[in-house]
């Protein structure tokens, strides 16, 4: 593991799914006291390269106090893949192209849902209402929260909320 653990989110498009899982998890490292021991960052298998993320994913996501307006998405490389601690994928068909691109990178790509001992894919809400992505940002928060020390524990560092 290298010296700050890094945690990548992956989904299709890299607009909506990814970054609204980065910015609930960063806020969630905050709450932590974890905010500057990890880097969290997003890509996507298929990404529209430069644009921002989704208007609808950046207003859900504002109405809880998260700004993902700085967002940029762009597609995964391998050297970007082999430099990562945990990926957490939102899709089976995500892990299954990171195994293409990468086999050898295969035993730190988990489905978000893992985390929490689930097992199901995370829908896009790319294209459809601004309730939908409350929806998906509900769900991302939820499996974030559940799967937290399975997260911690996979990138080697503890908050104190924790161990109470």
């Amino acid at each position: 593991m290298t010296a700050t653990p890094k945690l990548l989110f992956v989904c299709t498009g890299n607009i909506c799914r990814s970054p609204m899982a980065v910015g609930i998890m960063r806020q969630q490292l905050r709450v932590d006291g974890l905010e500057d021991q990890v880097m969290v960052t997003s890509a996507g298998v298929r990404a529209l390269d430069g644009r921002r993320a989704s208007p609808p994913a950046v207003a859900v996501l504002a109405e809880q106090r998260i700004d993902i307006t700085d967002h940029i998405a762009h597609t995964i490389s391998v050297e970007e893949l082999h430099a990562q601690d945990v990926v957490l994928v939102m899709e089976e068909q995500h892990r299954r192209s990171l195994f293409y691109l990468a086999p050898e990178e295969s035993y730190k790509v988990y489905l978000l849902s893992e985390m929490s001992g689930q097992h199901i894919d995370i829908a896009d809400p790319y294209g459809q209402d601004e309730s939908v992505y409350t929806a998906t940002a509900a769900l991302l928060s939820e499996l974030i929260r559940q799967g937290l020390p399975r997260i911690y524990r996979l990138l080697g560092v503890s908050a104190a909320s924790l161990r109470q």
